[in-house]
């Protein structure tokens, strides 16, 4: 669940606790260029107000418009579809020739959104399951790794923050990745045994663990979802981390640095360490894309727009260097 579907449910409840009524919308599946992906979702309420997005636009107008109308009434769930042809793709503002199909939930149960948003709350992966036959709704545990499913009868949504990113180290530009990347849904580690930097640490909604790096990464068990960025300039800690987290399904593992001191970290890790040339070549470093950053918050921006591409599949360029003003701490 990303920030805005977490403001989506926020929404929903306070729109609740108001008496109002409303209808919570769910893309279910997508077919070429459709601007939101599934799992997004909105809520209408009963005076035309909105909260989310499943397509950046258009069909969010043509759901208010047939709400108006009195069109979702009731409490059973309904399945819409937009763009079937190329002529409703224009009409909807989709491109491409998109599809989307849509759930929609006229009267969803206040008191499981209030279950839903707590059990977020505690940092739990929650799927919710909603059977178009029958109209009911559960919630079950979920696990990393997860991913929603839809048969065309039955819709299954992963909430919480179902993508993890261990920081290295408590310095500056870890305080701004960490609030940077919470924003995009991930939940977010801190580890960092410098009593120094960790006992000033104070972002809220991180997890600080208290271990050294590399039993920090084995402690958490990365799967394809988790994130490694080593940022504490300090090789003695940062290839702690990185031996074991480069061996991991982690899809990003990244180290700040200079160019000449991540080819020096890269000869270390081939020539000490239990790594071979592919897992050395899974690392990241210079961390981030090179878009000229300067400040801390700048890198960060840089690591999380990279980490951002390699979760989405795109391909970047094997060249990229990030300049990193703080690479004379690094020797």
């Amino acid at each position: 669940m990303d920030s805005q579907d977490t403001q989506v449910l926020a929404a929903a409840r306070r729109w609740a606790a108001a008496g109002h009524r409303f209808t919570l919308v769910t893309v279910a599946r997508t077919w070429g260029s459709a601007p939101r992906p599934p799992g997004a979702w909105m809520v209408l309420r009963d005076d035309g107000q909105v909260q989310g997005s499943v397509s950046g636009g258009c069909i969010e107008d043509d759901l208010i418009r047939r709400a108006a109308a009195g069109e979702f009434t009731g409490s059973a769930p309904r399945l819409l579809r937009y763009g079937v042809t190329a002529d409703e793709a224009h009409r909807f503002g989709l491109p491409c020739g998109g599809t989307l199909e849509l759930v929609l939930e006229p009267a969803p149960d206040v008191a499981l959104l209030e279950q839903l948003a707590q059990r977020i709350g505690t940092g739990q992966l929650v799927h919710r399951r909603v059977a178009l036959a029958t109209g009911v709704v559960s919630l079950e545990g979920g696990s990393a790794g997860d991913s929603q499913q839809w048969d065309g009868q039955t819709l299954v949504t992963l909430h919480g923050p179902a993508w993890r990113l261990l920081i290295i180290g408590a310095g500056q530009i870890s305080r701004y990745l960490a609030s940077m990347a919470q924003a995009l849904g991930y939940r977010v580690y801190i580890c960092d045994p410098r009593s120094e930097y960790a006992d000033g640490w104070d972002v809220p909604g991180t997890e600080r663990i208290a271990a050294m790096p590399d039993d920090a990464v084995t402690e958490l068990g990365l799967d394809p979802r988790s994130a490694v960025v080593a940022l504490t300039h300090d090789p003695k800690l940062d290839d702690l981390a990185l031996l074991e987290a480069l061996k991991s399904p982690a899809f990003y593992v990244g180290a700040l640095g200079s160019q000449a001191n991540n080819s020096k970290r890269r000869e270390r890790l081939l020539q000490y360490f239990d790594l071979s040339p592919a897992q050395v070549d899974r690392l990241h470093g210079p961390v981030g894309l090179p878009i000229g950053s300067r400040t801390p918050p700048e890198i960060a921006v840089s690591i999380l727009a990279e980490m951002t591409a390699i979760k989405n599949g795109q391909n970047l360029p094997s060249t990229a260097t990030l300049s990193d003003p703080y690479a004379c701490k690094l020797t």
